[in-house]
C-alpha cells in the first residue's frame, strides 16, 4: 500500500489559540500541547494522528502557506483570506471563532473639525491595503495606504495619516489612542481553509473536513 505523505494544518499565533485548544479538543483533532505555549518556539508539531502534523505560523501567513501548498489546511480569519484572495484557497467552513470586525477609525479631533460623508482624498495607515482600497472605491474615495504591520494606533498620533483601517475588538485601543471607529467594514471569524489541489488528490482532507462540521 502507498504511504501518504502528512497532513499539514496550519495554525495562527497569537489571540485565538486558546480559542483553538477547546476546538480541537471537541472534534477530537489533538496537536500535541506545546502548540499552544506563546513561549514554544517550535514551528512544526506532531499529533495524535500520526498522519497530521501542525505548524504555527502568522496569522497573516496562513493564507501564505495553503495557497502555495506548503500545508494544506489551515486556520485564518476571513480579514486575512478577503486581503489576499487566493484562487488556491477554498474556505469551506466557518468556525465561529476569533469574532471581531474590521472598522475604519479616525483622530477624534478630526471629526470634531470634518464629517466622514466630506472625504474625498485620504490617506490610511492599514496592514489590509487590497480591502482598504475596495471599501473607499465603493463610497468614491481615492485613497493613498500606508503599509503597516502592526501599532497602527500610532500612525494618527504621529502624523503619519489620520485616519487607519484595523481590527477592533472592544475598541479600548482605539480609546487610548485619541481614535473613535467611523464605521465598520465587515465583521470577521475564523474560517477553514484547504488548498484547492491537495483537496482533489488527498481523501484524507476530506476526511478532515467534516470533522470540523461536526
Amino acid at each position: 500500500m502507498k504511504k501518504h505523505n502528512k497532513i499539514i494544518i496550519a495554525v495562527p499565533r497569537g489571540r485565538i489559540l486558546s480559542e483553538l485548544r477547546i476546538f480541537f479538543k471537541k472534534i477530537k483533532l489533538n496537536p500535541d500541547k506545546s502548540l499552544f505555549d506563546e513561549s514554544c518556539r517550535k514551528l512544526r508539531f506532531k499529533s495524535s494522528d500520526p498522519s497530521i502534523d501542525f505548524i504555527k505560523v502568522r496569522a497573516f501567513d496562513v493564507c501564505t502557506f495553503v495557497a502555495f501548498g506548503a500545508a494544506h489546511i489551515g486556520i485564518a480569519g476571513s480579514d486575512v483570506i478577503e486581503e489576499f484572495d487566493y484562487s488556491e484557497i477554498y474556505s469551506p467552513i466557518k468556525l465561529n471563532i476569533g469574532k471581531c470586525h474590521l472598522s475604519v477609525a479616525a483622530l477624534k479631533s478630526l471629526l470634531v473639525k470634518e464629517k466622514p460623508k466630506s472625504w474625498s482624498n485620504i490617506r490610511v495607515a492599514t496592514k489590509y491595503p487590497n480591502l482598504t482600497k475596495k471599501h473607499f472605491a465603493k463610497r468614491g474615495i481615492q485613497v493613498e495606504t500606508i503599509k503597516l504591520n502592526g501599532s497602527m494606533e500610532l500612525a494618527p498620533a504621529l502624523k503619519m495619516c489620520r485616519r487607519i483601517v484595523d481590527l477592533v475588538s472592544t475598541g479600548k485601543t482605539l480609546k487610548e489612542n485619541g481614535l473613535i471607529e467611523v464605521e465598520k467594514i465587515f465583521n470577521v471569524t475564523s474560517k477553514l481553509i484547504v488548498n484547492r489541489s491537495a483537496l482533489k488528490t488527498n481523501l484524507e482532507i476530506n476526511k478532515i473536513i467534516k470533522k470540523f462540521e461536526n
